[in-house]
């Protein structure tokens, strides 16, 4: 999901607190997905690594270690971790997805193939790994392997719930938590971990972390039917492949028999024609079902910024409330 489309700009304002230390994260990035024997890890990793992107989730290290008054340097191998789990899942994801697409540009599993895709995710999984353990935090080490596979977790499971009508928004939200709030937490979290915070700030970062993710995706899945070429999502992309996002999984538990016959056709058994997601937007439209899932984004921000409020005053605590608000912002 992009965040480019909001004037000024919190994230902005976080990345030119934070450069110093992100031209250091760049640079460990850089060097860590070089290999001596395999030249094309850093060629496939260099095609998505400097496609762009915000970086947010290393930034929130960067960020929450900053703001807890962390002096050495372990939070830069933090970030950098993080931002190789991240990788890592985009490039299992494109394969799982036969996405051809990324960030405009086209998929690294397009350019080269599956295999490279898979083990190059792989090397990017092992050397997240190296650098967590470099810090000599076990809980550090704790926290973000409980993260990664967290993430596995949640898109194992969204591969048996995407096309069952049957899919609660329960299920959703577990999905959610793992394949893109589990991460966000994770980045927070340890932020707050090595800067030696005690349990209760670690865990007020933890919950701004888990519902900033967890609204950040809810957005991502709304902007599918409610976007426009600004917001930098192809809508309709999430019908297409068939997934059940929560303003459909609204919309099925309000059907009726006409309408979940229209879900079962073009969701459970993928026979879309022309005209069908015209026909599932106005569906949407017609039980309130995007306004509905508006709302429940605006809610994990509320929850967002009211376990951020319980920490001591900041200038990068207000920027991560200003953050979060950023999160929702193309859909109020």
């Amino acid at each position: 999901m992009s965040l480019d489309t909001v004037t000024r700009k919190p994230h902005d304002r976080l990345a030119e607190i934070l450069a110093g230390d992100m031209a250091q994260v760049n640079t460990l990035i850089r060097t860590r997905m070089a290999s001596e024997h395999a030249p094309r890890i850093p060629e496939v990793t260099a095609h998505l690594v400097e496609a762009g992107g915000k970086r947010l989730r290393p930034m929130l290290t960067l960020a929450t270690a900053k703001m807890c008054g962390y002096q050495g340097d372990d939070h830069i191998k933090l970030a950098a971790t993080v931002e190789f789990i991240h990788t890592a899942t985009l490039l299992h994801d494109d394969v799982v997805d036969e996405s051809e697409k990324r960030r405009g540009r086209p998929t690294a599993n397009l350019l080269w193939d599956n295999s490279s895709s898979v083990l190059v995710g792989d090397y990017l999984f092992a050397r997240s790994f190296q650098l967590m353990v470099e810090t000599g935090s076990l809980r550090v080490l704790d926290i973000l392997a409980n993260a990664a596979a967290t993430i596995a977790e949640g898109e194992v499971l969204q591969l048996s719930a995407a096309q069952d009508l049957a899919t609660t928004e329960a299920v959703y939200l577990q999905v959610v938590r793992g394949k893109t709030a589990a991460l966000f937490s994770a980045a927070t979290e340890v932020g707050g971990v090595i800067a030696g915070m005690d349990d209760e700030r670690v865990q007020a970062l933890f919950e701004y972390g888990d519902a900033l993710g967890i609204a950040f995706q809810i957005v991502d899945d709304l902007l599918d039917y409610w976007g426009s070429d600004a917001t930098g999502k192809n809508i309709g992309d999430d019908f297409r492949e068939r997934k059940l996002t929560l303003p459909v999984i609204k919309a099925i538990a309000l059907a009726d028999e006409a309408e979940r016959d229209f879900w079962k056709r073009t969701i459970a058994k993928g026979k879309q024609q022309d005209g069908d997601l015209e026909h599932a937007i106005a569906l949407l439209n017609s039980h309130g079902t995007l306004e509905a899932t508006r709302a429940e984004a605006n809610d994990w921000i509320a929850k967002a910024r009211a376990a951020l409020a319980t920490l001591p005053d900041d200038p990068i605590k207000d920027m991560l409330d200003d953050l979060a608000d950023y999160v929702v912002a193309r859909v109020n």
